[in-house]
């Protein structure tokens, strides 16, 4: 069993001084070592090795004194302490829950960051075994050897450092985030397709079985009166009336004017029924919404009074030429 701390079992003091003499005996032993914490065949610049000894069956109780490094090591701090003080159980003599002996291991880790030989100085430790009793042992000192990194000066050549690799980009890199873009537009396609059903359910203009000339007329009725007259809604205004007649057009003559521009809707409307001088009102109502649309232009108050009217007629006027009255006549 290891432990790393043995209160209540051995008392750990530290004072200052190598070695602490009193009234008891001064023994040596050779119980020191010198563990490499790097696994290598000799010691580098650098590297860090535990140094220290073992003390074996201790009694329970025995109050210990360890040199203190705090001031530092080894004269010149050729070698320098990493970490203090340490200390381990390595095994227990007697009951496991009341131990009496304990062999335990103390020590310290170095290291240097200059070539040389080194004798490291010895350890100590002051055991107090009976009240005013102080047993010194000092632990044979060990060598330490340190080397450097041999360079082939007749080969060696300095080179600039090297600038960060950089791997191509894999497909299995990027796929996630094409899944997730790709998904990401699948999301808001969905979206707006059930936004554009739900508006069709709810909007009273989308009723399949209302007349296409109903649905247009109901819209012109939004743009009476001279509230959009102002030149900063006059382009809503005309796209507002020119839209809903484009929209009349396509349900009426199967002309697709949404798609259309002006030239094209009024060369196809040529070739129908529509009375010559309302198709020429008619296209040049368009025109004019063309250049208060695309051109910045404004329309004059007498052009923004006969927009809606002439948008009206026209609906009503195709309107009575499509729907023939039950005599023979029109509705």
């Amino acid at each position: 069993m290891r432990m790393r701390k043995l209160s209540g079992i051995i008392l750990l003091t530290i004072i200052s001084g190598t070695v602490a003499l009193g009234q008891g005996k001064l023994t040596t032993s050779e119980d020191s070592f010198l563990i490499q914490l790097q696994e290598r065949d000799s010691v580098l610049i650098g590297d860090q090795l535990r140094y220290g000894f073992h003390i074996k069956n201790l009694p329970v109780g025995s109050g210990l004194m360890l040199p203190d490094f705090s001031k530092g090591f080894m004269p010149g701090d050729s070698v320098e302490i990493v970490r203090s003080w340490e200390m381990d159980t390595l095994k227990a003599y007697g009951p496991k829950k009341s131990p009496k002996f304990h062999d335990i291991d103390c020590s310290v880790i170095i290291t240097s960051f200059e070539e040389g030989k080194y004798l490291l100085p010895p350890l100590s430790l002051v055991n107090e075994s009976a009240p005013g009793t102080l047993d010194t042992v000092v632990f044979k000192p060990l060598e330490l050897e340190v080397f450097t990194i041999p360079i082939d000066t007749a080969t060696f050549e300095i080179h600039d450092i090297k600038g960060q690799i950089r791997y191509p980009v894999t497909f299995s890199e990027v796929l996630p985030y094409a899944l997730v873009v790709l998904a990401v537009i699948l999301l808001a396609f969905l979206i707006h397709a059930l936004i554009k059903a739900r508006r069709r359910r709810v909007s009273p203009e989308a009723a399949p079985d209302e007349p296409a000339y109903l649905v247009a007329l109901r819209k012109l009725e939004k743009f009476r009166g001279d509230k959009y007259w102002a030149k900063d809604k006059q382009k809503a205004f005309y796209s507002g009336i020119t839209d809903t007649l484009r929209e009349y057009i396509d349900a009426r003559y199967g002309i697709d004017a949404p798609e259309m521009t002006t030239a094209e809707i009024f060369d196809s409307l040529g070739h129908t029924d529509v009375p010559a001088d309302l198709f020429v009102q008619t296209k040049e109502l368009f025109e004019t919404a063309d250049m208060v649309k695309f051109a910045k232009a404004f329309a004059t108050d007498e052009e923004n009074a006969a927009a809606v009217p002439l948008a009206v007629r026209f609906v009503t006027s195709t309107y009575q030429v499509e729907t023939p009255g039950k005599e023979g006549g029109t509705e």
